[in-house]
């Protein structure tokens, strides 16, 4: 069966076979295995190509192709757009989207010899310079897909990292990103050219006789002996850099401050929430990875309790491994947080999708035990069926839309109610000479009703632990 890969789009549902759902019987249909399917509304190369501006600097031209082992149709599209603005966020021009159905990916060539082959004729004929792969592909995949496509073949997981890489602005930040790529590399050194060849053959390359004695080393074990120093400098300033936080975040909880953490999926607009909140000013964009540096700003309850609000780096599908272990001081953020508001965009095809993304990667780095208030964001351009079917999914849930400020009030009040550590209610008369114990209590409890009289501040608070020996001395006077 032949498919066309030209400009343009099959509208006609009868022309496109492939958007039926997945076969109950988990079969594969054999036209499907054996195409290559094209993904329609992903080319962001302008219609208009005269200008000379654009002309002279063309951004990297790239083809996108993944396979579709599991799922519907629907969902294999989403996850290739979802590729196509990762692409873009990294200064690619999308020409083409691909996908493949397969029970698994092919171990040499991730496609398939000869989809591998047809992929070659598409990148020639649209001029493209790059093949990104939807997924994490080994060494040698992405040496044999190079071989026959003959133009540079990234996955996935690399895409991520160059975007963590531009976007990184702390020194920390980079840090983390640099320990990632460096991470991800080591095993990958072979494929990459002939430079990396032995220095030395025959006999003398195990060792023995002329040429085996001296250093006795090839490129490739030079290469990764210094991208392991560089590994193990880098842990070591990234955990030096790291105890400044663990001291704010000592120090916040001997004053019994609560820590609420900013997390959720790329883009879903968790800046946008933390300045709503919280008046942060940070950089709001709308680009995935926006936000790499934690922002930490404090922020008070409608009855003006204190607490923390801390924005965190953005969760994607299939997040490297090598990145989550790199930002895991950064992710101590959410881990000790007595509360993690998890943020999805409604208007997202799939928001359920986010939601079980960001929980994996919860339970990877355990945060899965914090307390979670779901914060439904984007409302205003949501669908409404989509916000009622995550309501009855999440019934500890907000709909809000960071843009607009809708539902802001209720979010607050639902913030209010999640946060830990009050854990007593007392009705105490304070004399007007302990002022600053009245102070407190407004600082660090949460104050129900107060009542000046005679004799002092009646209050009747919630109250943390440390607090309530101080004050029970004055509980049995608001009594009398």
């Amino acid at each position: 069966m032949t498919h066309s890969f030209s400009d343009d789009h099959t509208t006609d549902p009868a022309a496109r076979p492939y958007e039926e759902a997945e076969p109950l019987t988990g079969e594969l249909d054999l036209e499907d295995r054996r195409a290559l399917r094209r993904v329609a509304g992903l080319s962001t190369e302008l219609t208009d190509v005269t200008e000379v501006e654009y002309r002279a600097l063309r951004l990297e031209r790239v083809v996108l192709v993944g396979v579709w082992t599991e799922g519907t149709a629907e969902m294999a599209d989403n996850s290739l757009r979802e590729l196509a603005l990762l692409a873009e966020t990294a200064g690619s021009e999308v020409l083409e989207g691909l996908t493949q159905r397969r029970t698994r990916p092919d171990p040499a060539t991730y496609i398939g010899s000869g989809k591998a082959a047809e992929l070659r004729d598409i990148v020639e004929s649209t001029g493209a310079d790059t093949v990104i792969c939807d997924g994490e592909l080994a060494p040698g995949q992405l040496r044999h897909l190079e071989d026959i496509v003959k133009v540079k073949v990234i996955d996935r997981t690399a895409l991520i990292l160059d975007i963590f890489a531009q976007h990184a602005k702390s020194r920390e930040g980079k840090a983390q990103v640099e320990l990632a790529q460096l991470d991800y590399l080591l095993p990958r050194l072979r494929g990459w050219g002939g430079n990396l060849s032995r220095q030395v053959g025959g006999r003398a390359a195990g060792g023995v006789g002329i040429g085996g004695r001296g250093p006795g080393e090839t490129k490739i074990e030079l290469d990764r002996r210094r991208i392991r120093t560089r590994m193990a400098k880098l842990r070591r300033q990234i955990a030096d850099m790291s105890k400044a936080r663990d001291t704010s975040r000592g120090e916040r909880r001997r004053n019994d401050v609560p820590a609420v953490a900013i997390a959720g999926y790329t883009n879903a607009g968790k800046s946008s929430l933390l300045n709503r909140l919280t008046g942060a000013g940070v950089l709001v964009e709308n680009a995935l990875f926006a936000t790499l540096d934690p922002t930490v700003r404090r922020a008070e309850t409608p009855s003006g309790r204190l607490y923390t609000l801390a924005d965190t780096v953005g969760f994607v599908r299939h997040l490297p491994h090598q990145l989550v272990e790199a930002f895991r001081s950064t992710l101590e953020e959410v881990t000790d947080s007595g509360l993690v508001l998890h943020v999805v965009d409604g208007s997202d095809p799939d928001p359920e999708a986010q939601l079980a993304a960001v929980r994996e990667v919860f339970r990877e780095i355990g945060a899965d035990r914090v307390p979670e208030l779901v914060v439904i964001n984007k409302a205003d351009a949501a669908d409404d069926l989509t916000i009622a079917r995550l309501r009855r999914r999440e019934p500890n849930s907000v709909v809000v839309s960071a843009r607009t400020g809708a539902g802001m009030d209720e979010l607050r009040r639902a913030i209010e109610a999640n946060l830990p550590g009050l854990e007593r209610e007392m009705r105490v008369l304070v004399p007007y000479g302990r002022g600053d114990l009245v102070a407190r209590v407004h600082e660090r409890g949460e104050v129900l009703e107060q009542e000046h009289v005679a004799a002092g501040t009646v209050l009747r608070a919630r109250v943390p632990n440390d607090l309530v020996a101080e004050l029970e001395p004055y509980e049995d006077l608001a009594r009398l």
